[in-house]
């Protein structure tokens, strides 16, 4: 019954929003008041589902089964909520402080003076990724910072912004996984706790650190590998900079 439930409500979803001129299109045509209210057509769909399928098992009974299940869900995000406001404001310190773009331009600084070349310097600017990446969060605010240092830099030595991108990412989405300012570590740690009642944020980054390892050292393999047998990084795309 939670499936045919489920059917009716995509279906009802579908009328709507396809025809021309139907409810959750707007006068231009687009379907920008559906995009809006996906949120409560998800809610909707979860809640009536779940409302028939307790029903039907007998777990809900009444409105009052529904406001407990409710409260009691809810408890479970106390912890999250505790852990992210103290976490929103050592981030939002730390953001004050600017230690993180004080970080940044010191590791562009150190790797210019290194005067590496080629592989070499995909590596290190790797490297540097990976522990910058511990101090900014945003990976768009991170090569907003780095781009501009980074990339004029390396197409002197020879290195494609291409190539400087995917080095970039390959820092980056390596330590994502034990970066404390990460904004879903309160999450991850408020689900670590349901299981392991006395887990810490060093228990995570201890469990995770292997794996982050593995990951930078996979995916620098995979990156040289493109790079020394000359492989397109994209369509007609090089790692190689040939200045004009």
């Amino acid at each position: 019954w939670a499936a045919i439930a489920f059917a009716v409500m995509i279906g009802a979803t579908i009328a709507i929003s396809a025809p021309e001129g139907a409810l959750m299109r707007d006068v231009q045509g687009t379907l920008k008041p559906l995009e809006h209210s996906i949120v409560l057509i998800l809610m909707l769909m979860f809640l009536v589902m779940g409302l028939i399928y307790g029903r039907i098992l007998g777990t809900v009974k009444s409105d009052a089964d529904v406001a407990v299940m409710t409260s009691d869900g809810m408890a479970t995000l106390g912890g999250y909520i505790v852990l992210s406001f103290v976490m929103a404001q050592f981030i939002a310190y730390f953001k004050w402080s600017n230690l993180g773009i004080v970080t940044a331009v010191s590791g562009a600084e150190v790797l210019r003076s290194l005067q590496l070349q080629g592989p070499l310097l995909l590596v290190a600017f790797v490297v540097v990724s990976m522990i910058i990446n511990l101090l900014i969060a945003s990976a768009s605010a991170k090569w907003a910072i780095m781009a501009p240092v980074f990339v004029p830099m390396f197409m002197l030595m020879g290195v494609s912004p291409e190539a400087t991108q995917a080095a970039y990412r390959v820092g980056d989405s390596s330590t994502n996984m034990i970066a404390p300012l990460l904004s879903y570590i309160p999450l991850i740690l408020v689900a670590m706790r349901r299981y392991v009642k006395e887990s810490t944020l060093g228990t995570l980054l201890s469990l995770m650190l292997p794996y982050s390892i593995s990951t930078a050292i996979v995916w620098t393999l995979f990156l040289l590998i493109y790079v020394f047998l000359g492989l397109p990084l994209g369509p007609g795309v090089s790692a190689e900079f040939i200045a004009p």
